[in-house]
């Protein structure tokens, strides 16, 4: 256990020693079916959040008095809040009263994939009551649709499609970057981008460009809100082929006709180019000689 850990908890210790819970000046005496605190059994024991935003995790004590609600995170038994007081150092966690409905609430901000598990809503009576509570966190899934290459010749229209899938909740934007500065739509003849929320748990942004010319090659990354990012790399082509380019535009081009000849000879098309116009100028030879004889 850490030094900070320490302090919060021997605070905490103390808390309870010396204030005897945020309501200890109030002594209730309460009749009927409980006589005491006791958790209202419509809370909920199951929380979904997705990665990035706010997860409220609720804990309804009725009848509570002067005892004080402690938030427990499971998996490490590290206290989070006491009533209003909050003993962690990570100031994502915070817990308020809604007194209308009795409800103690922890609030996790930014929910990260760490903080998924197990949180324990505990009441200081004797011996303790707890109620717990499990937080999922669902994880967005982001992909540009296709290959991670594209190839396009110039003038063509370009539509890059991404797509978000498994959100909860539709980010508040999606950038477009082009190597690295993001994408504006100045004007919308040359480039636009569209964003679309298909169903419940699906959004899409499309970047088009119009009019594709080799300026527009380069790295394209789509970039949701509070999400990862996904990439694809663009090459406009000036009328070469895809294959052409990527050996490098210097590449030695076949000579004409050699290829029949080097299928008919049984010879490899990496043949050096000299002894390969050698070989086809025997071969015309021999040929017209065959013909002059029959």
């Amino acid at each position: 256990m850490n030094l900070a850990n320490r302090q919060y908890k021997l605070f905490f210790i103390l808390f309870l020693v010396f204030s005897g819970g945020e309501a200890a000046h109030t002594v209730k005496r309460f009749t009927g079916l409980y006589t005491g605190p006791y958790f209202d059994p419509t809370t909920t024991t199951n929380i979904t959040t997705q990665l990035g935003t706010h997860a409220y995790l609720p804990c309804k004590v009725k009848q509570l008095g002067n005892k004080s609600v402690s938030w427990i995170r499971r998996r490490d038994a590290h206290i989070l809040t006491v009533d209003r007081y909050t003993f962690i150092a990570d100031d994502r966690f915070q817990a308020f009263l809604v007194e209308a409905t009795d409800t103690w609430t922890l609030q996790v901000k930014y929910v990260q994939a760490r903080d998924a598990g197990q949180y324990e809503c505990q009441v200081s009576t004797e011996p303790k009551m707890s109620h717990f509570i499990t937080l999922n966190v669902v994880v967005p899934k982001i992909e540009i649709s296709g290959k991670s290459d594209v190839y396009v010749r110039t003038e063509s229209t370009v539509s890059l499609r991404c797509v978000i899938t498994q959100s909860l909740e539709e980010p508040a934007y999606i950038f477009w970057y082009h190597d690295g500065e993001r994408v504006l739509k100045y004007d919308r003849s040359a480039i636009d981008i569209r964003t679309e929320r298909l169903g419940t748990d699906t959004t899409e942004s499309t970047l088009i460009i119009f009019h594709a010319k080799p300026e527009h090659s380069g790295n394209y990354t789509c970039s949701p809100s509070n999400l990862d990012s996904a990439s694809v790399l663009l090459h406009v082509l000036n009328g070469e082929h895809p294959a052409a380019m990527q050996r490098g535009k210097n590449s030695a081009s076949p000579i004409p006709g050699w290829s029949h000849l080097s299928m008919g000879l049984g010879l490899a098309t990496c043949t050096p180019p000299r002894f390969a116009a050698a070989v086809a100028i025997t071969v015309a030879a021999i040929a017209q000689l065959l013909s002059t004889t029959t």
